[in-house]
């Protein structure tokens, strides 16, 4: 047994990356670097049996009573095995795993993992416990049924990450997220093979961590929410256990109003401070000036360095406007006196200060690209959020670099384009000396639009795609068979607790008064809010105190039901058959009577009365359809006048009511157009 190890390791670990077979019939996610499909399945039966052989860690012995829950409860099966032992011979396990070491929550460590299934047995090998617990996940994802009951398919499986860093930034400060929401969500990274979780906890709206020795910061600045030290440790186990790094982010020198609302003193303003209950770029910012500011650093981030051991501590930088400083003559005197001829480079004298703190304490600065300055040190890291050139520019002057541009989960922009978006795009332009710079890349989830019960359809299941592209081979790019794959994951993530589903039935009752919500269904799988920061310059001042329950904050931030139109349309275009057309003439027909259905409901629930618009927009874009379809099912064709008219009506229901609008409406677009244009 330890020969066929030794050698599934050489052969595997060892393999040069390539998608050697026909991995599109297989629902991973992400991609791994090599499947080799190969005859045969391996049946999964209540015998099924799991040992480590050689690994003595509980991380993999914890992973792997993970594993054996997951498939009981995807099977049914009433799995005999009843206890899992941190060491075994292995002999008579189904399912045997084995790994060299424990692995480091560093960027950089050893990943990398293979699979071999044959018809009697399940072979998983790592060189740390880090690519066993990788190894699980794509298991589980493998796992797949038919008449005869479940199984995996034969195959063989080599992989590793394409990037070092892949993470996702939940932002606490603004909306307080409860435990139990980090928990599904880092259960969800883990399922998708992503290893970092950034913990944005300070914003203008609220400091979020307990201090022991600064207590006012989370007493005066939270408004009672905020987490305690127990339990930030408790999410670090948690995360620990899975393999994911958790990195605090404490945002400063601006961003800062909830730490004045303890602490004037080190403002570079006046005051008075609260937390800040509405959104945007505040003006208020520590004193660079004040040498007690760093006195208090020193202590407040020797506490947080005991309290998070992740090797690096965030510390913001973004957005800082300069206003509180440009009023402030102490600080115009302290310029002048020391030669700081402009606000950046009073903020790269800020930076140099805490950097020096953050090195006593053992840990590496990490910042938004706004930190980047001519002369600070080459062990700072930069995440880009501004655009790819910013990062190509810190790895081009030898400075550890993350993509965050393009991977902003909360605009609401669809999978694929986030799936476009790549730390290295092939005309990056990047040296070979400075491609090792760019570590990969974060997901963000900032929090001014969402809740506890809106934030994971905000995350999932686009965050997948994301996780794909810092994960599989630069090559795998098709958009398409990532939808594909998408769908399955996205079901399979629901297992983890996490939301993202079927929280929106739940708010669509809510809003109706009622159970009986088709009509309402009908209408929000179709609507997506608004993308980007357009909800914003809507009307409504949005704040913390806002409520997040309406029709936009239920539907998803992108529409399957309009992807799949889209796609029937295009179909559609293409053959000109019955079937296609009888399909879309079967969403055309639903839509147009959802606004009749939706009356009743509307009446009874003033909450919906906004949405009324929509409803009645979707009826009449349905009917537009409908015209367009019989025209070109008729294989006739209509004037441009027609078309010009259609396009009007069009145009005017694709305008945002509601915060939201109609997915579908560009898609009865081509089909207008096709009508009024000859074969």
């Amino acid at each position: 047994m330890r020969t066929l190890l030794t050698r599934a390791a050489a052969i595997f670990l060892l393999a040069a990356v390539s998608a050697a077979a026909p991995a599109e019939k297989l629902d991973l996610m992400p991609v791994p670097s090599s499947v080799i499909l190969t005859e045969g399945t391996f049946r999964v039966d209540e015998d099924f049996s799991v040992a480590a052989v050689g690994g003595t860690g509980v991380r993999a012995s914890r992973g792997a009573s993970r594993f054996m829950a997951r498939l009981a409860g995807r099977t049914g099966l009433f799995l005999k095995q009843d206890f899992l032992s941190l060491e075994g011979d292995g002999e008579n396990a189904a399912f045997i795993y084995k790994y060299g070491r424990l692995g480091d929550l560093t960027p950089g460590e050893d990943e990398s993992y293979a699979i071999t299934i044959s018809p009697d047995r399940v072979l998983l090998v790592a060189r740390t416990d880090l690519g066993v617990l990788h190894g699980f996940e794509t298991l589980l994802q493998l796992l797949a049924s038919d008449r005869g009951g479940y199984y995996f398919p034969c195959v063989q499986v080599g992989d590793s990450p394409r990037f070092a860093w892949r993470g996702l930034l939940i932002d606490c400060a603004r909306h307080f997220m409860p435990v139990e929401v980090i928990k599904r969500n880092l259960d969800g990274l883990a399922a998708v093979k992503m290893n970092v979780f950034h913990w944005h906890l300070t914003d203008y709206q609220g400091f979020r961590v307990e201090s022991r020795i600064f207590p006012r910061l989370h007493e005066r600045g939270s408004d009672g929410s905020y987490y305690t030290q127990a339990q930030v440790r408790d999410v670090i186990a948690y995360a620990t256990d899975r393999g994911i790094r958790v990195m605090p982010e404490f945002d400063i020198p601006g961003h800062s109003t909830s730490w004045f609302a303890a602490y004037p003193e080190f403002a570079a303003g006046p005051g008075p401070y609260r937390v800040e209950r509405r959104f945007g770029i505040m003006d208020p910012a520590f004193d660079p000036s004040n040498p007690a500011v760093y006195g208090f650093f020193d202590r407040f981030f020797g506490e947080m360095a005991s309290l998070f051991p992740d090797p690096y501590l965030h510390i913001g930088g973004d957005e800082n406007n300069g206003r509180q400083w440009d009023e402030n003559p102490d600080i115009q005197a302290f310029k002048k006196a020391n030669r700081i001829f402009d606000n950046q480079a009073l903020q790269a004298y800020f930076n140099g200060r805490i950097l020096e703190i953050l090195r006593k304490y053992g840990r590496r600065m990490v910042g938004w690209d706004e930190i980047l300055e001519p002369g600070l040190p080459k062990d700072i890291v930069i995440q880009s959020w501004r655009g790819p050139k910013a990062l190509a520019d810190a790895a081009r002057q030898g400075y550890a670099a993350i993509l965050s541009h393009g991977y902003y989960v909360d605009l609401c922009q669809p999978a694929a384009f986030h799936y476009g978006n790549d730390p290295l795009p092939s005309n990056g332009g990047l040296s070979a000396e400075a491609l090792p710079f760019v570590l990969g890349g974060e997901a963000t989830m900032w929090s001014e639009l969402v809740s506890p019960e809106t934030i994971d359809s905000r995350i999932w299941p686009r965050t997948a795609a994301i996780a794909e592209r810092l994960w599989s081979p630069a090559e795998v790019r098709d958009a398409g068979d990532m939808y594909r794959r998408l769908e399955a994951v996205a079901l399979e993530l629901e297992e983890l607790g996490l939301t993202h589903y079927k929280n929106q039935e739940m708010m669509l009752r809510r809003l109706a008064g009622g159970e009986d919500v088709a009509a309402l269904k009908s209408l929000v799988d179709v609507v997506e809010p608004l993308e980007q920061y357009k909800r914003h310059s809507q009307g409504v001042d949005y704040s913390v105190l806002s409520p997040l329950t309406r029709l936009v904050d239920a539907a998803q931030p992108e529409s399957r039901t309009a992807r799949l139109f889209d796609a029937a349309v295009t179909a559609f275009l293409r053959t000109r058959d019955r079937k296609s057309a009888d399909e879309l003439r079967g969403h055309l027909r639903r839509w147009q009577s959802q606004a009749e259905a939706l009356k009743p409901v509307l009446a009874r629930s003033p909450a919906l009365a906004e949405v009324e618009p929509l409803s009645r927009g979707l009826a009449s874009a349905a009917a537009v359809g409908l015209e367009a379809l019989d025209v070109l099912s008729a294989k006739t064709v209509r004037g441009q006048d027609w078309v010009r008219e259609k396009s009007r009506i069009l145009t005017r229901i694709r305008q945002p009511q509601a915060h939201a609008e109609l997915a579908v409406i560009i898609s009865i677009e081509r089909l207008v157009t096709a009508a009024g244009r000859k074969s």
